[in-house]
């Protein structure tokens, strides 16, 4: 039995949220840190399962990792190990990111398949493909990613999509390829600007960043450094979709607004009022939610891992809202939970069409991946009764302090671990 959450619906959710670091930043940024002998420091960690577990992969290449507070500090020895294995990495998907310093480091790497959510098949034929197109040698055995190059020589790289993860690990193993490398169609997300960012504080020359082309000319060698992970986006955007659920007001710090134009511009066609600021944004809305179209694509579109809470706001929105996934297939498993609810929904093919409804209706439902559990809990804040959500232990992946920042802004939600055997 895993830890479930009870939810009790009707509450108005109103306060102020500060978000931490990215998930989606933080993982990649402590693999980075791998590329340079020495000690790296990284703030504004947040304080999620993954982290941990992320420490652990880098332990098992050598590496040192202490974890205090926000701030993971992580020694790199001269000469790391290249062998990830299955125990380190089968619990979350972002370990794949560490194949490319590997690389790059090692001139080898063995990276067992990951684990993760499910949200449908990811494979890693770009990851491969670029590091082919580098010089090195990629293939699957045994359930692992076995990658060796004798140098790496810079070459021009074509993305068939704009992969986060294919982009991050060709990106790693160029910074210190021989030579210059482009990366087209390349990911344009806010994370990997940062990965660039703190890549090029460690020496590495990127130009690029934020484009779909990245020019990377390769160096000797790279130099440990601290840095600050961007504010987490998809938190962000959980809790401005959360007062609007609710008919709520809350004010969201420690983000760049810019990281999330168009899922604000969203909410504003749903009715709510947005004041963007420096470092945040404020999200009001009075009546009832008007229904609004989505379709999910690579940013600066709209994020594929805010799906799930698309859906349930237009589950309780007024109209009919038709909803694209682009990104991963599996996604709309979440509709079936959210039917258990009462929602008037159908899928076909890659389409979800919600027809709202004035409330929900609780029941017991199940967290297949991190956001459509923090979308069920969304859900359940808006149905009649007590919602029990269960194997919230996704959500533990992602969000920091979910239930005390949920219940620092009005809801009534409680967490209850299973009874000992």
């Amino acid at each position: 039995m895993d830890d479930r959450f009870l939810v009790t619906g009707g509450a108005r959710l109103t306060g102020e949220v500060e978000v931490v670091g990215a998930k989606n930043s933080v993982l990649k940024l402590m693999a980075a840190a791998l590329l340079a002998e020495g000690t790296t420091t990284i703030t504004n960690c947040p304080q999620i399962l993954d982290v941990p577990l992320m420490a652990e992969v880098l332990r098992g290449l050598g590496a040192s990792v202490s974890h205090s507070g926000d701030t993971v500090v992580i020694d790199t020895p001269a000469e790391p190990k290249f062998h990830a294995d299955f125990d380190a990495v089968k619990q979350f998907r972002a370990s794949v990111c560490v194949l490319g310093p590997l690389i790059a480091r090692c001139r080898r790497a063995v990276v067992a398949l990951p684990g993760g959510d499910a949200i449908g098949s990811r494979p890693l034929d770009m990851h491969q493909n670029g590091l082919r197109l580098l010089g090195a040698r990629s293939v699957i055995e045994h359930g692992c990613v076995v990658a060796e190059a004798d140098t790496l020589i810079g070459a021009p790289i074509a993305l068939e999509f704009p992969s986060v993860g294919a982009t991050e690990n060709i990106l790693m193993a160029a910074v210190l390829a021989e030579g210059v490398t482009t990366i087209d169609n390349a990911a344009r997300e806010p994370e990997i600007v940062d990965l660039c960012v703190m890549l090029q504080q460690m020496g590495a020359k990127i130009s690029g960043a934020g484009t779909s082309t990245l020019t990377v000319e390769g160096v000797d060698r790279l130099q440990p450094v601290t840095h600050r992970v961007i504010g987490d986006r998809i938190v962000a955007a959980t809790w401005a979709i959360a007062a609007v659920m609710t008919r709520g007001d809350i004010a969201v710090r420690g983000v760049d607004p810019q990281h999330l134009q168009l899922v604000l511009t969203k909410l504003s066609g749903a009715g709510a009022t947005v004041t963007q600021y420096e470092n945040g944004f404020r999200v009001a809305q009075s009546g009832r939610p008007v229904a609004v179209n989505y379709s999910t694509l690579p940013f600066p579109g709209f994020p594929t891992d805010l799906q799930p809470m698309a859906i349930a706001l237009a589950s309780i929105s007024d109209g009919m809202s038709v909803i694209t996934e682009n990104v991963f297939e599996a996604r709309f498993r979440f509709v079936e939970e959210m039917v258990r609810l009462g929602a008037d929904a159908r899928t076909d093919g890659h389409h979800a069409v919600i027809r709202g409804i004035e409330r929900l209706s609780s029941a017991p439902v199940w967290s297949s991946d991190i956001r459509a559990g923090a979308g069920l809990v969304l859900a359940g804040l808006v149905a009649d009764g007590v919602t029990e959500v269960h194997d919230v232990s996704h959500i533990d992946r992602g969000y920091p302090d979910f239930v005390e920042i949920m219940r620092s802004l009005g809801a009534q939600i409680e967490r209850v671990e299973p009874l000992p055997q």
